[in-house]
């Protein structure tokens, strides 16, 4: 037998206790490796196994070979990618390379001790190059299956096609009924759409946001996860989005109510045009009135039960609201149409905006009321 199928069998009957001493030392200094449960923990010690093996194979014929070190992270399933990080197959390698290193005094002849040492460590190369493949591999596999599932929901929600499948694709994204949503749209960035994405996805992460994102038509639509103001969620985005108006949905409390913010967000992107002047972002709140009369029936509702219907249930603001709109716009000339003081009517116009949250002073709070008060007339008269 040549000296090189002896070492070679030396090496291959160590191979279990090689093994057990790798995971023992990993159990001693990878807190991570601790917290693995029992199949997991198979799963790297199949790996620490085929990797010892591998290293047995190459170190007889040490060409760099892709194939046989990839081969190591084939005894583990794919799964494994989403248990462990990168980083930390890089601590299960170098300690089973360590374990394996220290053994060679008694593994090895004096002669090859210094040989299998320099072998060690370029094997040790050419597993850290195959586990970065393995992982870009995975990340870009994941990545096209959540961009695809991404897409599934945004266009169900468009569609108003919400049930249990959806459900389970938001869920499989990571997102739970608790989580709070903010739907933002604009138009399409005019770069590379790729590119602006994930420069998207990376600011949203910054700023500890879950995002999913899917386009209809021109427009960008952006469901981003996380607490905070909608405004203020909105803001983080809105310099990745293309030219024109960007508009945000108020906080969604969990999933159920997502389609109905979902379409309210489109049909407000639809009416801003209405608005030249429109900040950017801006609520869709913000544009009730533009909604309604681009023929969105849920802004019309909400402005007769938001706006409206609480004026109505104060007689004296009503009437003020109406004196000062559809009357004279001054206050003395209100005071003089309701035959009360100048104050009073000061007093009232604060009251109407604290009620309605539009000012009947401001050119867009105005306009509002003022159409609120034409639906709620439209409403009552239907139901006499």
């Amino acid at each position: 037998m040549t000296p090189d199928s002896q070492r070679t069998r030396r090496l291959t009957a160590a191979i279990g206790s090689l093994t057990t001493a790798a995971t023992a030392q990993m159990e001693a200094d990878l807190v991570w490796y601790r917290e693995l449960g029992a199949r997991e923990r198979s799963w790297v010690s199949s790996i620490a196994q085929a990797g010892i093996a591998a290293f047995i194979q190459w170190q007889d014929s040490p060409v760099p070979g892709p194939a046989m070190t990839a081969d190591v992270f084939g005894a583990a399933p794919r799964e494994l990618a989403r248990v462990i990080s990168l980083e930390q197959t890089v601590e299960l390698v170098r300690t089973t390379i360590e374990v394996v290193e220290s053994a060679l005094d008694e593994l090895s002849e004096p002669l090859d001790e210094a040989w299998l040492r320099e072998s060690i460590l370029r094997f040790g190369r050419e597993i850290a190059f195959s586990a970065a493949e393995v992982y870009a591999r995975a990340a870009e596999a994941r990545g096209a299956w959540d961009a695809r599932l991404e897409s599934l929901v945004v266009d169900a929600l468009l569609r108003n096609e919400v049930d249990a499948a959806v459900m389970a694709r938001v869920q499989a994204l990571g997102w739970t009924s608790a989580t709070q949503i903010v739907v933002v749209a604009g138009s399409a960035p005019t770069a590379d759409a790729q590119v602006s994405l994930e420069v998207m996805r990376r600011a949203a992460a910054h700023h500890q946001l879950e995002l999913l994102t899917g386009m209809h038509g021109q427009a960008l639509i952006a469901l981003v996860g996380g607490d905070g103001d909608a405004g203020r969620i909105a803001r983080v985005l809105v310099p990745h989005f293309g030219p024109g108006a960007v508009v945000h949905s108020c906080v969604c409390q969990g999933l159920d109510a997502l389609a109905r913010q979902t379409q309210e967000t489109l049909s407000a992107l639809a009416a801003v045009s209405a608005r030249p002047n429109a900040p950017r972002p801006i609520s869709t709140t913000d544009l009730l009135a533009e909604r309604a009369l681009a023929g969105d029936q849920s802004a019309a509702r909400s402005l007769v039960d938001q706006v409206y219907l609480p004026l109505a249930q104060e007689p004296a603001l009503l009437a003020t609201t109406q004196a000062y709109l559809e009357g004279s716009p001054h206050i003395e000339a209100t005071a003089r149409s309701l035959f009360v003081h100048p104050n009073t009517v000061r007093y009232r116009l604060r009251r109407i905006a604290e009620v309605t949250g539009y000012s009947p002073t401001e050119p867009e709070g105005a306009f509002c009321l003022r159409l609120a008060l034409v639906y709620g007339r439209l409403q009552a008269a239907q139901n006499l």
